[in-house]
């Protein structure tokens, strides 16, 4: 018998080698080609070419609003949208045992339209334990416990559910390609396949992803490119909440945060989710500063924690955690030359509360508050609210959706708030603006409260 040839695939970009290299050869990234049997050709190569598709005008195109499928969670409709779409297809990825099979089995219990769980982890006895011990309403789940393409393709043919879950993608195969699954040709045929079920009978389909142990989505980055919604699925595993983010999704707002507490009955949403972020400390202490954020459309109100101390070694340490580490380098040396406050000597730590990842460069003002107020020894009130993003140039820019976060700490009853002058706000019942247009006249500002 031939022995069967192999190729080197990346799992980045999708790329193929006959050889393996360090780097792949045509995105570059480093350690990402693995060793797969090649795919043969199923058409010959003199066969005649397929008959061109017909193109269609734009303005022919009717056009309908999408009708929206509750998935009975709250929170992941937040996610999602406003719910799941006809034909949608989304991956959900998180790190082992954070709870995604637990989430999803607890949407298609709350469903009051038909689905099926299709299961390549456990056998359907383990599923239905699981629901047994969370007290789920299960009359009308369907369970299958199966892992190759093609029977689950009939399954989904065949029952036509209005929502189907697939537990998980990286473990299906098909019969039509000769590797492994998990490889990454089967996982990209696979999803493909389950993406075309899906836009053809209007099946919403929901696909459970393995993660890398860098927290990336295992498998071809072109998995993520085929399918219309990516959340992962986040949280402290010594922390008993979890927080949803959608990072694509074509029929709604990405960026969308649904927070979920971990309980004995399962996940459980969080209906006041800035008071999860937010300490509880009996005084005010110096370096925390309570910000006003955004995740997706949603307010938040995060608290910042920084702590600075003396160096104790030659090279100072600058270390963020839910805060991007670049950025708390260039605060500082924006606090040093326009406010004059130096840290040069000093170890400075930056934490968000909560284990929420803040990416949005609204930010910079409450973290440069927080490090002045620990450096200083000097507590900031509790009931002072804190946006703005800080420029090169010491100046404050405006933040999007200034309104909307003022409102959030009004409602948990705060009391001021500092924020930049450029966003022209609205005043709000109760509560004091404090407007700043550079960084020096907000840590003056902090000194006079």
């Amino acid at each position: 018998m031939a022995r069967a040839k192999s190729v080197y695939v990346c799992s980045e970009c999708g790329a193929s080698a006959l050889q393996w290299f360090g780097a792949c050869p045509a995105c570059g990234a480093a350690g990402t080609l693995s060793e797969t049997i090649a795919e043969r050709s199923s058409a010959h190569r003199y066969a005649p070419p397929a008959p061109a598709a017909a193109p269609v005008p734009l303005a022919e195109i009717e056009t309908r609003e999408l009708g929206r499928l509750p998935s009975g969670i709250g929170e992941l409709d937040r996610v999602l949208g406003g719910g799941l779409v006809a034909g949608q297809v989304a991956l959900l990825a998180g790190d082992p045992g954070i709870g995604k099979s637990t989430l999803l089995l607890q949407c298609v219990s709350a469903l009051e339209s038909s689905s099926l769980y299709i299961s390549g982890e456990e056998s359907a006895q383990q599923i239905a334990l699981r629901a047994r011990r969370l007290a789920l309403p299960a009359g009308r789940v369907r369970l299958l416990a199966e892992i190759q393409l093609e029977r689950i393709v009939a399954a989904l043919e065949a029952e036509r559910p209005r929502v189907a879950v697939i537990d998980s993608i990286q473990t299906l195969y098909s019969e039509q390609m000769q590797s492994a699954p998990g490889s990454v040709a089967q996982v990209r045929e696979c999803a493909a396949q389950l993406t075309r079920v899906a836009k053809r009978n209007g099946t919403a389909i929901l696909l459970i992803g393995h993660v890398t142990k860098e927290g990336a989505i295992a498998g071809p980055r072109v998995l993520e490119h085929i399918v219309d919604t990516v959340l992962h699925f986040e949280g402290d595993p010594h922390s008993a909440f979890r927080l949803v983010r959608a990072v694509k999704n074509r029929f709604g707002a990405v960026n969308e945060l649904g927070v979920f507490a971990m309980t004995e009955k399962g996940l459980r949403t969080v209906s006041n989710p800035s008071a999860l972020f937010l300490s509880q400390h009996e005084r005010d202490v110096a370096g925390s500063c309570v910000l006003a954020t955004l995740e997706g459309t949603r307010p938040l109100l995060v608290e910042i924690q920084a702590l600075v101390d003396a160096a104790q070694a030659p090279t100072p340490r600058r270390l963020s955690v839910g805060l991007e580490q670049n950025r708390l380098a260039m605060l500082l040396a924006v606090l040093h030359r326009h406010a004059g406050i130096a840290t040069v000597d000093q170890d400075v730590f930056v934490n968000a509360v909560g284990g929420v990842r803040i990416a949005e460069p609204a930010a910079d003002l409450a973290v440069s508050l927080a490090i002045v107020s620990s450096l200083t020894d000097r507590p900031i009130p509790g009931r002072v609210a804190v946006f703005g993003e800080v420029g090169l140039a010491g100046e404050v820019r405006p933040a999007p959706r200034g309104q909307e976060r003022l409102k959030e700490a009004a409602k948990l009853g705060f009391e001021r708030a500092i924020v930049p002058k450029a966003n022209r706000l609205k005043p709000i019942a109760g509560l004091v603006l404090i407007a700043v247009e550079r960084v020096d006249r907000a840590v003056q500002a902090l000194r006079e409260i």
